[in-house]
């Protein structure tokens, strides 16, 4: 029998990509406008980052949430929203004082993290599970950090995707979950092929689902090349996915992706492909227990 298998556009993402491809949107008018056009081509869930706009450097502030958000509600969608809290978790040692920090780290208050949702009330927002190397510099998220950061969200009523990143992630977030810091059934997505956590395989996809509570809820992608590889991955093991800009540029060997909806589009022939139907927002809602 098919099963709706919700599809996840990542929109822009946090990295430095922007001089990689002209297609990473940056300003707020082109991070709604990529959200929209992954909607008609099937997404249920945007998730957003944003961006300086002079510089397309990632960014924190507020204003920028607000008009993004904004833009695309007032276009009448009913794709979910999904703000991201993992900007200032970024940590980089100053190689000449250990006690202290170095350039390019953001760290800041499980308050100022989620500021942004409280304010702005989306449907869902991430909720990094992981502390781990990420790339040349470390990523921060102590377990008392975390619970405050899972409290305030739970009691704004917005849904935490649980972001794990690696089998420890998971059963960190497994235990949250037994203590109650998340309403409802908890809804995890599986991060791998980042640089250094798990890596984007069907072995590491499993021992990952294999500590995950029994009830859960689940959506799984890999970067780059393997982004596709996993969409099929994710959907043969009876979990969601998740495709876009943020984790991969690339249609194919040297082909640009034109924008979030190409990837999206993509997504949904290999869904189909495999037996199930791309779900709608409401079948979204549905299956994640998020009121309209």
């Amino acid at each position: 029998m098919s099963r709706p298998v919700i599809i996840t556009a990542a929109l822009t993402g946090g990295a430095d990509s922007t001089g990689a491809s002209p297609h990473v949107p940056i300003t707020p008018a082109q991070i709604a406008a990529e959200a929209l056009a992954a909607h008609a081509a099937g997404a249920a869930i945007v998730h957003i980052h944003v961006r300086d706009p002079v510089t397309g450097k990632p960014s924190r502030e507020l204003g920028l949430y607000r008009e993004t958000v904004a833009r695309i509600r007032e276009a009448g969608t009913e794709v979910l929203i999904n703000l991201t809290t993992g900007s200032g978790a970024r940590y980089t040692p100053n190689d000449e004082d250990m006690s202290r920090v170095g350039p390019g780290t953001t760290m800041a208050t499980p308050e100022n993290r989620v500021e942004h949702v409280l304010e702005l009330l989306p449907d869902i927002c991430s909720l990094d599970i992981a502390t781990m190397n990420f790339g040349a510099h470390a990523f921060v998220n102590v377990p008392g950090h975390l619970e405050r950061m899972a409290k305030m969200i739970r009691d704004a009523g917005v849904k935490p995707e649980l972001e794990v990143f690696d089998l420890g992630h998971a059963w960190l977030a497994a235990s949250m979950a037994e203590k109650g810091c998340f309403a409802g059934t908890p809804w995890f997505q599986l991060c791998t092929g980042i640089p250094w956590g798990a890596p984007a395989t069907t072995q590491a996809m499993l021992a990952i689902l294999g500590v995950l509570p029994k009830d859960a809820l689940w959506s799984g992608f890999g970067i780059s090349r393997q982004q596709f590889p996993m969409v099929a991955q994710a959907t043969i093991l009876g979990g969601h996915v998740r495709v876009g800009l943020e984790d991969n540029l690339y249609l194919a060997r040297g082909q640009l992706a034109p924008g979030n909806a190409s990837l999206v589009d993509r997504a949904a022939v290999i869904i189909r492909a495999l037996g199930s139907e791309v779900a709608t927002p409401a079948e979204a809602r549905q299956i994640l227990g998020i009121a309209a």
